[in-house]
């Protein structure tokens, strides 16, 4: 399974990796919007982890080209915020699969990505 972590904080990015790769996955991590859209450019990806503050970027610019140019790619929005806590987001992005707090243990992210992995 090929996963995109999208995340500004490279020690959280780099955690979840490891988390990932223990499980067999293949993950790539970008901290910025230019990466992120490099990365997909570039790699067949099933699963996009991606953290709805980009700084200097976009989460909603990421997730659109996403749905371009991966469409069968999945994606679970984490976040420390509130917004979208509504559910909302899953009416604008129609590639969302969760909505997750970035405090989520690696080990439940880890199992999210296997299960939306295998049904995307």
């Amino acid at each position: 399974m090929q996963v995109l972590i999208v995340e500004s904080n490279a020690g959280l990015g780099q955690l979840w990796a490891r988390h990932l790769e223990r499980t067999g996955a293949e993950v790539r991590v970008a901290c910025t919007q230019a990466g992120a859209i490099e990365a997909l450019r570039n790699t067949e990806v099933n699963i996009i982890i991606l953290n709805l503050m980009v700084p200097d970027g976009s989460a909603f610019a990421i997730a659109d080209f996403a749905s371009y140019r991966r469409p069968a790619s999945r994606i679970i929005f984490v976040t420390n915020t509130t917004f979208f806590s509504d559910g909302s987001i899953f009416r604008h992005i129609p590639n969302a699969c969760a909505f997750i707090q970035s405090e989520t243990p690696p080990d439940d992210l880890a199992a999210m990505v296997e299960h939306y992995g295998a049904t995307g």
